[in-house]
């Protein structure tokens, strides 16, 4: 590999993260992935992970002391059986072409082999990988290791927030901010809710602490609609102001954006993602972004294509059969 003053290291705990972040950012940036992460946001994430060992699971690689690139794997269980294994290889395009992506993809599959030798083996057992539709490499490294597309997510963009229909809710519901006794229930309801869509995973109590230390967590932005004291559907805005101050832009999120199946194909995802849409702009918000599975079994992408949102960036989720 030639990259003079390369090394590559374990993590070695909270100490590392302020170094992970410029090439995380920068990462992003090469993917399309125009948002910023800040130390508090990466934070929390590392201290909320799930079935990873950051000591074990994670592989920095530096050029001269300094960190230009990181591996890191995990696995979690489905609700249907079997475990998905996953794994990150994030490298800013000024580190790649020169194999770097390829030692820390290959430490990677070896780690989840390791991980994979402890566990009872599934029929449902996988590995999965994704990539943008900037990252041509990315694409290239997943074929040639035996991955497959097995869904489409697409991020998606209102580029301004004028002429926002109104909302129509449905009779017998209820919009208002959750209480903190409640903020468990609006959580399992997003659990429930996505339960049968691709990727779902068994949630654990590191996943609760997440949603309630998560960085842009504002419940005065929420939209959640009840049925008495039941959640019924929700959309979860944000703001994260640290990625509008770095791209001077005012774009708000429409996301978790999640109905329970007893309350479906009544209009209600609509009417909160309107309300949403209202909630960002009377915040000073010029545009709003959202992601999807292209494959919503509930047509969730022509929903949002209806009120104005417009494809700007396609990620394929490779998958593969653990071997």
């Amino acid at each position: 590999m030639a990259i003079p003053g390369l090394s590559f290291r374990p993590y070695r705990g909270d100490e590392d993260l302020p170094g992970l972040l410029a090439p995380l950012n920068a990462a992003w940036r090469d993917m399309g992935i125009d948002t910023v992460e800040t130390l508090t946001g990466l934070t929390t994430a590392y201290h909320t992970l799930t079935n990873c060992d950051l000591e074990r699971d994670a592989l920095i690689a530096e050029v001269d002391g300094d960190v230009v690139g990181y591996g890191r794997v995990e696995w979690r269980e489905q609700p249907e059986g079997g475990r998905i294994y996953s794994q990150i290889c994030l490298i800013p395009d000024a580190w790649g072409g020169r194999g770097l992506g390829t030692a820390l993809f290959g430490w990677n599959a070896r780690r989840i082999a390791e991980i994979a030798a402890e566990h009872e083996r599934h029929a449902l057992d996988c590995v999965e990988v994704w990539a943008t539709d900037r990252q041509p490499a990315g694409h290239a490294l997943a074929r040639a290791a035996g991955f497959e597309a097995a869904a489409y997510e697409a991020t998606m963009v209102r580029p301004d927030l004028e002429d926002l229909p109104d909302p129509v809710l449905p009779e017998g519901f209820e919009v208002r901010t959750p209480r903190p006794d409640e903020m468990r229930k609006v959580w399992e309801a997003d659990v429930e809710a996505f339960r049968d869509h691709f990727g779902a995973i068994e949630p654990s109590e590191a996943d609760f602490t997440h949603f309630l230390e998560y960085q842009w967590y504002e419940p005065e932005l929420w939209r959640i609609a009840w049925d008495g004291a039941e959640v019924a559907s929700q959309v979860r805005a944000f703001i994260n102001t640290a990625e509008n101050e770095q791209f001077g832009r005012r774009r708000g999120y429409t996301e978790d954006i999640s109905t329970r199946r007893p309350y479906r194909r009544r209009g209600l995802a609509r009417a909160l993602l309107v309300m949403s849409l209202h909630a960002l702009k009377e915040r000073g918000m010029q545009e709003a972004a959202l992601s999807v599975h292209t494959e919503n079994p509930l047509g969730a992408l022509d929903l949002y294509e209806s009120v104005g949102f417009r494809r700007t960036l396609l990620s394929t989720i490779y998958r593969r059969p653990l071997r």
